[in-house]
């Protein structure tokens, strides 16, 4: 049986495993991402948890070969480097992934953007095992999402491919004008959709300010308070049109959705599964639409099967 360690490299924490060919998890580590210090120490750290991992695996009689990485930012699968990145990892940007890491382990490794190994994991041996292609959407603190063909992302020309968060939503406008974007423009769908945004439209519109974040906007929407149902609903049906435009662009077999919201339950779930399905053409309309597996580990997965069937 081959080993490798797949990373989950993140804004605010770091989480890593020892995965076998058959995408079995045997460990797990995770560190808090040292997201103020620079790519140097990021990697430094991360190194530190993959010996560790290493030595763990040995004394079970598995043997590391390789490592994979699925990380925040825009990254540059054919060269392993960030090509750019927010300000919630600083000094990110121009990173040499997986020269840095292969120099500190002395492991061949390979690195993708952390969505995109999601959507890896999720199609390998997760909600999407055994399909062509699928389309995987994910709803969180952040809109993402990744298109798997026969077991490989579609990255893009510039490898910007999957930022299905970035395109225009008719419902993120707010008295006529369009609700800023983490990205800098307006009126895309994660200016209404994502989790924050939930929290965001709550306040905007005369929510009660003792709520402090999303999870509490959910609770109270349990509990009858309408303009949490409201707000809610409306960040749901534009998750819907936005993932059934992408289904009529891209014709999946299959779509995955994941994230946080996509956990939240059916107060969200059928929201956003009936929008989609008002947006689908007709050959689409039996599209098998699925929630995620695998939870904490896709990423970890999704990056281990870059090096072990890629």
């Amino acid at each position: 049986m081959r080993y490798v360690v797949g990373v989950d490299l993140g804004g605010t924490k770091t989480a890593a495993g020892v995965v076998a060919e058959d995408g079995s998890v045997l460990l797990t580590e995770q560190i808090p991402t040292l997201n103020r210090d620079g790519g140097e120490a990021i990697l430094d750290a991360t190194a530190a948890m993959v010996r560790s991992l290493i030595a763990r695996a040995a004394t079970l009689g598995a043997t590391v070969e390789a490592v994979g990485v699925g990380s925040a930012g825009v990254i540059n699968a054919a060269e392993g480097t960030v090509i750019s990145a927010t300000d919630a990892i600083l000094g990110w940007t121009g990173t040499a992934i997986t020269e840095g890491l292969t120099a500190r382990l002395g492991l061949p490794s390979a690195v993708v953007n952390d969505v995109h190994a999601h959507a890896l994991g999720e199609a390998w041996h997760g909600a999407g095992a055994g399909a062509p292609t699928a389309l995987m959407v994910a709803f969180g603190t952040g809109v993402g999402g990744s298109f798997v063909v026969n077991g490989r992302p579609l990255l893009g020309h510039h490898f910007v491919g999957g930022h299905v968060g970035h395109f225009a939503s008719p419902f993120a406008v707010y008295q006529g004008t369009p609700l800023p974007c983490s990205c800098g423009h307006a009126g895309h769908v994660e200016a209404i959709s994502s989790g924050p945004a939930i929290h965001a439209a709550y306040l905007r519109e005369g929510g009660s300010a003792a709520l402090p974040d999303t999870k509490a906007v959910f609770e109270s929407a349990r509990c009858g308070d309408t303009l949490a149902l409201a707000v809610i609903a409306r960040a749901a049906a534009a998750a819907g049109q936005a993932v059934g435009g992408l289904i009529n662009i891209l014709d999946p077999a299959i779509v995955v959705v994941s994230g946080g919201l996509a956990d939240a339950g059916e107060l969200w779930w059928s929201g956003m599964e009936t929008a989609m399905r008002a947006e689908l053409l007709a050959p689409l309309a039996a599209v098998q639409v699925v929630r995620a597996k695998l939870g904490s580990t896709a990423a970890i997965v999704g990056a281990a099967s870059l090096v072990l069937t890629q």
